[in-house]
């Protein structure tokens, strides 16, 4: 096969095989024993991962094998069994995208069914109506074979109804928490306006002096709201008849 054609076919390879995914050639053992923990590459206000089980799939794997094939027997001169092995990287990589956006839909329908079984829907019909609206966008584009935009579709619809799935009340009860125990800002942001903005809160974060009027004797500075300790057990006020007991749970 012409050297030009192979040429291609290789570029065609590195631009199939996705970036978010991929890891060094030399990280892979023909036995797959161990496989390094990848992280998506996703839009810089986007929390959520692709776990790494699903990025690195057998077909992944098997399309970084071909590829090292194709390049080895192109270095080697052997040009028609890199051009096969270059065109075979291709299918399996595109499999591995398939198998991504069939894993990420999956996730979706279990939120959805979460959102609707407790609530979460109603009380936030415009976060559930964005996430299905992705949702459906990334089912359509899977229906269509396009791989990179269901993904990308199916990521940003995790992102919304997943947040609607932590925000669930977690106390053991039906109520509303009453207290809450703040958390690490370097990792959750925690504030005076970050825990009043928590729709088992208030879901507003204006009503954060609210909070703060409840908790400042506690605090070691109580003029200054925004020195709330690590671990310091906040109570949160009922407002409008709202029944709350018991501590948030995690």
């Amino acid at each position: 096969m012409n050297r030009k054609v192979i040429i291609v076919l290789l570029l065609a390879v590195s631009f199939t095989i996705p970036l978010f995914a991929e890891i060094s050639l030399s990280e892979i053992e023909m036995e797959f024993v161990s496989v390094p923990y990848i992280a998506v590459v996703v839009p810089e206000t986007s929390e959520y991962e692709i776990p790494h089980t699903i990025l690195n799939n057998e077909f992944y794997l098997e399309s970084l094998r071909l590829t090292q094939l194709a390049l080895d027997t192109f270095e080697y001169g052997d040009y028609d069994a890199s051009a096969e092995f270059a065109e075979e990287a291709i299918v399996f990589a595109q499999r591995s995208d398939e198998f991504v956006s069939d894993q990420l839909i999956a996730e979706i329908r279990r939120l959805i069914e979460s959102a609707d079984s407790s609530g979460m829907a109603e009380r936030f019909p415009a976060n559930y109506e964005a996430g299905l609206a992705y949702y459906n966008a990334s089912v359509e584009a899977h229906d269509n074979g396009l791989w990179d935009e269901a993904i990308t579709n199916a990521i940003n619809s995790i992102q919304i109804l997943a947040s609607l799935e932590s925000d669930i009340p977690r106390t053991g009860t039906d109520a509303l928490p009453a207290q809450y125990t703040v958390r690490p800002w370097v990792t959750y942001g925690d504030c005076y306006w970050k825990i009043a903005s928590y729709s088992w809160v208030y879901g507003d974060a204006s009503k954060w002096r609210i909070l703060y009027e409840a908790n400042k004797s506690k605090m070691p500075n109580p003029n200054n709201p925004d020195l709330i300790l690590i671990g310091m057990i906040m109570d949160i006020p009922s407002l409008d008849g709202e029944t709350r007991q018991g501590m948030w749970q995690e």
